[in-house]
């Protein structure tokens, strides 16, 4: 089936939960290149739960979520190749230190001048000082940068990103949203899970927000709804 002129991600009547039970929905999306989408709302409201769903990490109660129009789960390669995901997992190996981390997954991912992008991560994220360090001697902040600088080491159309600013301070909390907004003028999508009004509303115009229902809002709506307003 020709995907190139489909969308990067479709949702329809797409209800998010666990077994039986349903967390929220349903939605209907359209999301493309050069979009970009913040999703916002209290604790336990289910923001994560539908990232997942949206992404194929795990399968919807009811409706379909599709990436291409074709792909429904992340087992494929263009599936794969297409979305960038950041979750709040420490997905580490214990015996790398945080440069073969960054070396590895450039490697894998075929990154030109793999190297320099690896060293462009280590300064962005402030690692450089702690390249050759293993991860049980990371600072928890530390690993969250770690983790996000390997999502965004590698090619993507569609990076997804989980509360990024947990454990970030607030000036590498500014640089990253500089850059994701930098990376949406530029044609790439992101899709935004925090509690975080400035992150939110500097780098996304439009957001849902996930509370008794879905709705659809600016993201000076979405920065009130979580307290930033």
């Amino acid at each position: 089936m020709d995907t190139q002129d489909a969308p990067l991600l479709t949702a329809r009547e797409l209800v998010a939960g666990y077994g039986e039970f349903e967390v929220c929905g349903p939605l209907d999306l359209v999301f493309d290149r050069g979009d970009a989408l913040g999703i916002v709302g209290l604790n336990a409201a289910g923001k994560s739960t539908l990232l997942r769903t949206l992404i194929g990490r795990q399968p919807p109660l009811a409706g379909t979520a599709s990436v291409l129009g074709v792909f429904t789960d992340d087992t494929s390669h263009i599936h794969r190749r297409m979305i960038s995901a950041v979750f709040d997992e420490d997905a580490f190996f214990d015996s790398l230190t945080v440069e073969e981390h960054l070396q590895l997954i450039a490697s894998g991912h075929e990154v030109p001048d793999g190297q320099e992008a690896v060293e462009r991560e280590l300064e962005f994220f402030e690692l450089t000082t702690a390249r050759h360090a293993l991860p049980g001697a990371l600072s928890s902040g530390q690993r969250r940068r770690l983790l996000l600088a390997a999502g965004m080491i590698r090619p993507s159309e569609l990076l997804v990103l989980d509360e990024p600013e947990q454990r970030l301070d607030p000036p590498m909390r500014a640089k990253l949203a500089v850059r994701l907004r930098a990376r949406i003028d530029d044609g790439g999508a992101v899709l935004l899970v925090t509690h975080d009004a400035i992150l939110l509303t500097t780098v996304v115009d439009h957001c849902l927000i996930v509370d008794e229902g879905l709705r659809f809002a600016t993201a000076a709506e979405g920065a009130a709804a979580i307290g930033g307003a």
